[in-house]
């Protein structure tokens, strides 16, 4: 009988040591969730900036979590970014930066929490400084319309379209150069003043790069990127 109870004590302690699984349950720590991207307010796309100490602002970012947000701003002299002229970090809505004159610029935002969440970049934004005694401003650069960055076409003709504005409103030509070099050199049109140029005879399986020369018949002039493309 003895032994019979000290049986049934030792199993009454193994199930309270194993019961009660709630109360020793780890908690899973909530994910954290990255801000919304930022809307920029100041300058907007294709903006003359009559100072080169241009401040730039944008709408605060939403944080489900209620974190602490900074923001990182990126000045580059082509949209893609690919080179970076300034950068900085703040927690305020805006900041002010001095840059060159007489240049097309993008800038770029995005919102970061204090435990490194990050939004998007937002859009890339082109604005151009105003240049000593300039009576006469550049052309912005060309911004693409098709084909699509990178993208790939079917058969061996496409339609290469971009738009383009100036704010001296000037009348606009351009030059188009196309090749398979990553840096085109081969200029296939020249002086035309629509936007579209239409590329034929293109060989399959091939990538082809191209840009677009933008004057104002004034002596300004905008060299645009480079975008590419590929055949199937």
């Amino acid at each position: 009988m003895k032994k019979t109870y000290l049986y049934l004590v030792v199993i009454l302690g193994f199930m309270v040591s194993c019961g009660g699984g709630d109360d020793n349950a780890i908690e899973e720590t909530p994910e954290n969730r990255p801000p919304s991207v930022p809307v920029q307010v100041y300058p907007l796309n294709q903006t003359l900036c009559i100072n080169n100490f241009v401040d730039f602002q944008w709408n605060k970012s939403q944080d489900l979590d209620n974190d602490l947000l900074s923001y990182k701003v990126e000045i580059s002299e082509n949209s893609g970014f690919t080179s970076i002229v300034q950068t900085k970090t703040v927690t305020a809505l805006s900041t002010t930066m001095s840059l060159d004159k007489g240049k097309v610029f993008y800038w770029r935002v995005k919102a970061i929490d204090t435990k490194n969440a990050q939004s998007d970049f937002s859009s890339a934004n082109q604005f151009l400084t105003e240049g000593e005694g300039v009576t006469n401003h550049l052309p912005f650069s060309p911004d693409l319309i098709t084909p699509v960055h990178d993208g790939i076409i079917d058969g061996t003709s496409t339609s290469l379209r971009w738009s383009a504005s100036d704010v001296d409103n000037d009348s606009l030509t351009f030059d188009v150069y196309l090749d398979t070099a990553s840096t085109p050199l081969t200029k296939v049109s020249e002086n035309q003043t629509g936007t579209t140029y239409n590329a034929s005879n293109l060989i399959a399986a091939t990538t082809y790069y191209f840009k677009v020369v933008v004057k104002d018949g004034k002596g300004g002039e905008t060299i645009g990127q480079v975008w590419s493309f590929s055949t199937k």
